[in-house]
């Protein structure tokens, strides 16, 4: 079904984790350093990569980073025993499209791969995504705004796709941070205002319209 990247320094958890993946029909391949997963990632493209943090020779968020930088389109999802508030929220403002701690279950682990994976068909089931004068190509992960091209971050991409499949519907903000950041809402944080703005800054229109006191939505016409 999928090519997925496990890199983690525990082998006891490699294998169980490819176990658990491999029922589930995906091709599974691991590294036990963080720099053995980098080069891993880099050379074959994965269409998932479970990151651990804390390894030998390159921790997970070097790896994180050097690796979205190279390939933006690159699906992390971190696996990490630092499950403190700052760590989870450092990874996935970072670029990781998730974050699950350790110990975790099985269960949950599949879930949520079947989840980010289930993104993954719907993008390449949906080429192109029209809004408006929008025209979002989720495969060259390009947007084009009347005629003009524009540069998007991962998680600006993330955001925009959401609100172009959801177009005309108003979005909360606690929708937007669990489908797009994947994680609960938190009250105190302001990064789904954050990124809209980004957002509205690069389509200089007025195309994403706040609803007061609930979030916000993409207008197509």
């Amino acid at each position: 079904m999928a090519n997925i990247l496990v890199v983690d320094d525990e082998p006891d958890l490699v294998r169980f984790v490819r176990r658990a993946l491999e029922a589930e029909g995906h091709q599974v391949s691991s590294a036990l350093d963080g720099l053995e997963g980098l080069e891993l990632a880099l050379r074959h493209k994965p269409d998932l990569v479970i990151l651990d943090l804390l390894m030998p020779k390159l921790d997970g968020r070097a790896v994180l980073a050097s690796l979205l930088a190279a390939q933006p389109e690159s699906r992390v999802l971190v696996l990490s025993a630092t499950a403190d508030v700052s760590a989870r929220i450092e990874c996935l403002e970072g670029g990781a499209l998730d974050f699950l701690a350790k110990p975790f279950a099985v269960r949950e682990l599949v879930a949520r791969v079947r989840s980010r994976l289930g993104d993954v068909i719907v993008h390449r089931q949906s080429d192109v995504l029209r809004v408006g004068g929008l025209e979002l190509d989720v495969q060259r992960r390009r947007l084009r705004v009347d005629g003009r091209t524009i540069e998007l971050s991962q998680r600006e991409f993330m955001l925009l796709q959401y609100f172009m499949t959801k177009s005309d519907r108003v979005c909360s903000r606690e929708e937007l941070l669990s489908d797009v950041w994947g994680y609960a809402f938190d009250p105190s944080t302001n990064v789904v205002d954050v990124y809209v703005a980004r957002l509205r800054a690069k389509l200089q229109g007025n195309q994403i319209q706040t609803v007061r006191n609930v979030g916000y939505q993409l207008q197509s016409g």
